[in-house]
């Protein structure tokens, strides 16, 4: 397994390591970085790894800005010393979220769980549902709790965000987490009927429930239902209707 580690701190960045060596010595570290920079840098220019130890306070800013500028698909177990960042971890493909000073029974509890979701998925691993290609993607990962779940997107009724949170939906009610952003989603789900409803819903053909018109706008109604209104935007709703086939 290779595996990235980005802190900036040299002893927390060296406790790592040898924890590492001693818990499962056949993982490769392929690189040791310790910024924004320098990691945006090397991602662009080296294969993406298995996995990677990210802490989230780094010299120049916050790591979650690499994976905003350059998604990753491998999975990522945030490290730091502070638990406010928790809900916005979830955004990125956060396995794990490990509280310094990090133990060497944390770590293991840590990877311990990455081999119970590689194995859960037995069909695929974990990586390689993270991974796969997204035009043959059929299903997605989302997390419900502390478990992942491998969703078919057949299932799927539709996506959304709240307070910077991307959540699925499917058409039996469950409501997960996703670790994307719904521009990225609609780059991947526009062959398969999916269809950007407005900035904070995308929405599977088979979850439009029905539809009116409304003052220019059209306003949708989603199964299973949504409590708040939801909206087509004028400009958008011609579109809409090419796309319901009306």
């Amino acid at each position: 397994m290779n595996v990235l580690i980005i802190e900036d701190e040299l002893p927390a960045r060296a406790k790592l390591e040898s924890m590492l060596s001693v818990i499962q010595p056949d993982m490769k570290i392929v690189a040791q970085l310790g910024s924004v920079a320098e990691s945006l840098a090397w991602l662009a220019s080296n294969p993406e790894p298995d996995l990677a130890f990210v802490d989230i306070q780094l010299s120049d800013d916050h790591s979650f800005e690499i994976f905003r500028r350059h998604p990753v698909r491998c999975p990522v177990i945030f490290t730091t010393a502070y638990d406010k960042y928790l809900m916005e971890s979830f955004e990125f493909n956060s396995v794990d979220y490990l509280l310094k000073p990090i133990t060497e029974e944390k770590l293991k509890k840590s990877l311990d769980k990455i081999r119970r979701l590689e194995q859960h998925f037995l069909q695929g691993s974990l990586m390689k549902l993270i991974r796969e290609d997204k035009s043959s993607r059929s299903r997605i990962v989302a997390r419900k709790g502390t478990e992942f779940v491998a969703l078919n997107m057949d299932d799927v009724a539709y996506f959304f965000t709240e307070h910077k949170i991307v959540f699925v939906r499917d058409f039996t009610g469950r409501q997960m987490i996703v670790d994307r952003n719904l521009a990225e989603l609609e780059a991947e789900l526009v062959s398969r009927s999916f269809f950007r409803i407005n900035r904070k819903f995308l929405a599977s053909q088979k979850a439009i429930d029905r539809f009116k018109p409304d003052n220019g706008k059209i306003q949708v109604f989603l199964k299973p239902e949504m409590k708040e209104d939801v909206h087509v935007s004028k400009e958008t709703a011609p579109e809409f209707r090419k796309w319901i086939g009306y």
